[in-house]
């Protein structure tokens, strides 16, 4: 059983802002204060491995995929739907974590494959998966399906 003892740390007190229109733009400041918060450990995290959390994440989509993707592919699968794909494929190419190819089907395409190296990284990385769950240790899962939950109810709503 998880231990339910954590200090409650409110957006008031975290900010410095007592008064809020309503629970709705309360909601919203919280949410781009704690994705802001989660983002910052993460990247703490990641920084132990020279990469960025969207590298992670394309270093992911690709192991995932199992077959070359291009950018585009790749874009449409991030988190992050607004970065600049091509240049952090780039930045992995520098690094030996991916290789671009021409596209067989369409010289136009360059498909993006992980290598050895990226693999690795990943298989280091998914050996400390309880440490980057950790950040969310206070969750058990009935809070985390809430919250998967909202968040989805959330977006859907736009």
């Amino acid at each position: 059983m998880q231990d339910k003892t954590f200090i409650s740390m409110s957006i008031e007190d975290d900010i410095h802002q007592k008064k809020f229109r309503n629970e709705q733009q309360k909601a919203a400041i919280n949410l781009i204060y704690t994705s802001n918060w989660l983002n910052e450990r993460m990247k703490y995290f990641f920084d132990n491995y020279d990469i960025t959390a969207q590298q992670f994440n394309i270093l992911r989509i690709l192991r995932g995929a199992g077959e070359p993707l291009s950018t585009l592919q790749i874009r449409q699968r991030m988190l992050d739907k607004m970065s600049d794909t091509s240049r952090i494929v780039d930045r992995l190419v520098k690094k030996g974590m991916v290789k671009k190819n021409i596209c067989e089907t369409d010289r136009r395409l360059v498909d993006v494959i992980i290598t050895e190296k990226g693999k690795k990284l990943l298989l280091d990385l998914d050996a400390r998966n309880d440490e980057m769950d950790s950040v969310l240790k206070n969750l058990d899962e009935a809070d985390a399906k809430k919250i998967n939950h909202l968040l989805d109810k959330m977006r859907s709503s736009v």
